[in-house]
């Protein structure tokens, strides 16, 4: 996956395996400085009355569904880790059980602290996977990267994957916000989308492209001097 912090929260919501849609989405507010906030959610509102339905058992197609209370604890350990975390700050957490909708924030010193923390974050958690995303914000030359290299560990782990499951990656999207305090002069990836005010960059993409290894969400965006 894309954002390792991202991939977790997809783990403890299994849920979305048998849901017909669900959204991961990425946000990344810069300042001038190199700091920022970021927000990971994972969002099935578009459909959480199967996911109500199906959050009433213990079990299905041998997948084991989370409750409520364990998913609570879940986010809440995350959140304890994070907060132990170098650099980072200002530690939140939302889990709504009314849309089906969870989402993780807090604040970076610099945007290495996100790489940082990608891995930690799963080697507590006893999750084995590269890592295959990292940032770079260079102050001096305004400029924002993000590189991303797809790994063959994301296609076995999907193969593995009973085909009910398969199913339902195939509507599922993952949509990436980057915001800036300067405008935007260059977004170099052609998927990604500068906003009207040019303090933006929107990429929208579906995961398997993501899992296949057909898209590419690497980018570098230059910002006004």
């Amino acid at each position: 996956m894309q954002n390792k912090t991202l991939s977790y929260l997809l783990l403890l919501l299994t849920t979305c395996f048998f849901s017909s849609c669900f959204q991961i989405i990425e946000e990344i507010n810069m300042t001038g400085n190199g700091s920022g906030t970021v927000d990971l959610t994972v969002n099935l509102s578009a459909s959480k009355t199967k996911v109500a339905s199906i959050m009433l058992l213990d079990s299905i197609n041998g997948y084991k569904v989370p409750d409520k209370q364990t998913i609570q604890k879940e986010m809440d350990e995350v959140v304890a880790h994070l907060k132990n975390s170098r650099g980072i700050s200002n530690v939140k957490k939302k889990v709504d059980f009314q849309n089906y909708i969870v989402s993780v924030s807090f604040a970076f010193e610099n945007i290495s602290n996100i790489n940082n923390i990608n891995q930690s974050v799963l080697k507590k958690l006893k999750i084995n996977t590269t890592s295959n995303s990292s940032y770079l914000y260079n102050v001096a030359g305004g400029t924002f990267q993000r590189n991303y290299t797809h790994t063959k560990e994301a296609v076995t782990q999907y193969n593995k994957l009973k085909p009910e499951v398969k199913n339902i990656f195939k509507e599922a999207t993952y949509t990436s916000i980057y915001r800036f305090d300067k405008p935007v002069i260059t977004s170099a990836n052609p998927l990604a989308k500068i906003s009207k005010t040019r303090k933006a960059v929107l990429l929208n993409t579906g995961i398997p492209g993501l899992i296949n290894g057909k898209t590419n969400i690497s980018n570098k965006i230059t910002l006004s001097k």
